[in-house]
């Protein structure tokens, strides 16, 4: 008799599993729509310092989230030298032995220097970014200059000169990018606040040595530091 209950049990189970009240089979749970948030853009940077020239505080242009790289090269242009803030992901042997056994700049911001060009190795810095990224002031001061960035002829975005405060004798200039609308000579920036402009697409134009550290065509904005008197009376 025990048995036979026992069957009785499975049999009832088996039946209302296989013909539930329901009658239907389980509905498919979708993916929820991505929140609106993750669809805009970033935003500006966190505040954080990239490089310097002196006590002068060059604050990163680019949202973290989207640099691609940051690099280095010489420029021919009169540029000053600038002192990267991290450590040098392309350094060679010894230098990386160094910094091992010293201690030296093995945290913070990873950067590379690419060689070629003339004048000071770390004269221009490049922020990598794909084009489009908005680009913000890195430092703060007054823009005193808008002129085309012209190569081969053609007109690719525009340099824009910002005059730090407290620094009338250097200036800030940003290149690869082109300027926020609403930005004219006399205007006050913020650094990280002050929106300047957006990544303009070099791919077709020149072939950008940021490429070989990133996953894209290298595009990126330019900063660089030039004494203010060589910029205006050459």
């Amino acid at each position: 008799m025990g048995l036979l209950l026992l069957a009785a049990v499975a049999l009832i189970t088996l039946l209302l599993t296989a013909f539930g009240s329901g009658g239907g089979s389980r509905p498919v749970q979708t993916t929820a729509p991505a929140p609106a948030t993750r669809l805009l853009p970033p935003g500006p940077p966190q505040p954080q310092v990239v490089a310097m020239w002196g006590t002068l505080r060059l604050e990163l242009p680019i949202a973290q989230k989207r640099v691609t790289a940051i690099g280095y090269h010489a420029s021919g242009d009169g540029a000053l030298a600038l002192d990267p803030i991290g450590h040098q992901a392309n350094q060679g042997l010894v230098s990386r032995l160094a910094g091992h056994l010293f201690g030296s700049g093995a945290t913070g911001l990873r950067y590379y220097v690419v060689d070629g060009g003339t004048g000071p190795a770390t004269a221009s810095l490049d922020v990598g970014a794909a084009p489009g990224t908005d680009v913000y002031a890195p430092v703060d001061g007054t823009i005193v200059g808008i002129t085309p960035y012209i190569l081969d002829g053609r007109h690719y975005g525009a340099t824009i000169d910002i005059q730090p405060n407290g620094n009338p004798s250097i200036v800030v200039s940003l290149t690869h990018l082109a300027p926020d609308p609403s930005l004219t000579v006399g205007t006050s920036v913020a650094s990280t606040t002050s929106k300047v402009g957006s990544v303009v697409d070099f791919t077709g134009v020149e072939r950008q040595a940021l490429a070989q550290y990133t996953q894209d065509a290298g595009n990126h904005v330019s900063v660089s530091v030039h004494p203010a008197a060589a910029l205006y009376f050459p």
